[in-house]
């Protein structure tokens, strides 16, 4: 099959989704519900264990995406180490690397489209020596690559960072608006929500606003396609990341009109009802219920606060997805559910 520019980009796309999904849905599902047990032995474990997936999420990317381009075991294997390099998540130290977050994914993605277009120029050239040749090969060269342009590619994150950062000086409840509005773009693109919140220090009405904002664009992707994928795929917008959808959004701009609309309604209702988080918190929306907890844990001695929360990150969420998905999808004919299909279903 004749590999397209058009082809080429979805399934980096597609494949990233993918990998961003499976690595970071361990610790979505068993994080928060580990911490319960305190300082047990085997719950600090299984933290380990989900941390140590979320750090390995270039190398699960990049078998993702050698997945949809059909490549075999060595060529796969060689994109997943270069992958591994050029994110940058591996830092090295006096005393060896040490694992660092989940790296940079926008530079995650361009290394491994570095390292998969070598492997289609190269095509099989290198016959019997591929197993010799094609690891190091797209190591040095894709791996090199992709730490050469890291710095250039972080200075775009802070660069939006610093945007982002001035919105927090607006009034609340257009604040609030903007900024769900904003992390619910971030959410379902290569950049990390959750970096970019960490980064500025994003807290209070702010990091609570861009909460809901990431909730609504969840939820909203998962109804709108529920009826094309599967139940897992369907409730992993929410439990892992509407990150999932990021190759449909890029290729169907119109799916932002929806999530658009549900984040700015949201956001504005989230700052009028003083919802608040924490720069950590902010990015995660309703993963591993990280954003409804803080959300709760914020503001825990306010009169109703457990209606509150479970007003603003379930029910009208839901009953907004439910409406946008009856007038852009039902009603409307501007978002088809297939639209929405994942890879792989």
């Amino acid at each position: 099959m004749k590999i397209t520019s058009k082809i080429f980009t979805l399934n980096i796309l597609n494949g990233l989704s993918l990998g961003i999904v499976v690595a970071l849905i361990p610790s979505a599902l068993l994080g928060q519900l580990m911490l319960l047990f305190g300082k047990n032995s085997l719950a600090l474990r299984v933290i380990d264990m989900t941390s140590l997936a979320q750090s390995l999420l270039p190398a699960v990317a990049a078998i993702a995406v050698a997945t949809l381009f059909h490549f075999n075991t060595i060529k796969t294997a060689s994109i997943a180490l270069a992958a591994m390099i050029g994110s940058g998540v591996a830092i090295p130290t006096p005393k060896g690397f040490v694992l660092h977050g989940t790296g940079d994914i926008i530079n995650t993605g361009l290394t491994i489209a570095i390292a998969v277009g070598l492997l289609i120029l190269i095509g099989e050239r290198l016959g019997q020596f591929t197993m010799l040749v094609a690891p190091a090969l797209i190591l040095v060269v894709a791996g090199a690559l992709g730490l050469l342009i890291l710095p250039s590619v972080q200075e775009i994150s802070e660069i939006i960072g610093l945007g982002v950062n001035q919105i927090t000086q607006w009034q609340p409840i257009v604040m609030g608006a903007v900024m769900a509005v904003i992390f619910s773009i971030l959410v379902v693109s290569p950049i990390s929500s959750v970096g970019i919140a960490t980064a500025i220090g994003l807290a209070g009405i702010g990091a609570g606003a861009a909460n809901v904002g990431i909730v609504v664009t969840s939820f909203t992707l998962a109804i709108m396609g529920a009826r094309v994928n599967p139940l897992g795929g369907t409730l992993a917008h929410f439990i892992g990341s509407p990150k999932i959808q990021m190759a449909n959004m890029m290729r169907n701009p119109k799916l932002f009109i929806p999530t658009t609309l549900g984040a700015a309604i949201m956001g504005a209702i989230a700052a009028m009802l003083d919802i608040k988080g924490t720069p950590f918190s902010a990015g995660f929306g309703f993963s591993g219920l990280i954003g409804p907890i803080t959300a709760y844990q914020a503001t825990a001695q306010s009169a109703g606060m457990v209606s509150k929360v479970l007003l603003v990150f379930v029910i009208l969420p839901l009953l907004l997805a439910i409406g946008l998905n009856y007038i852009f999808s039902q009603r409307g004919t501007l978002i088809a559910p297939t639209d929405l299909k994942l890879p792989n279903n």
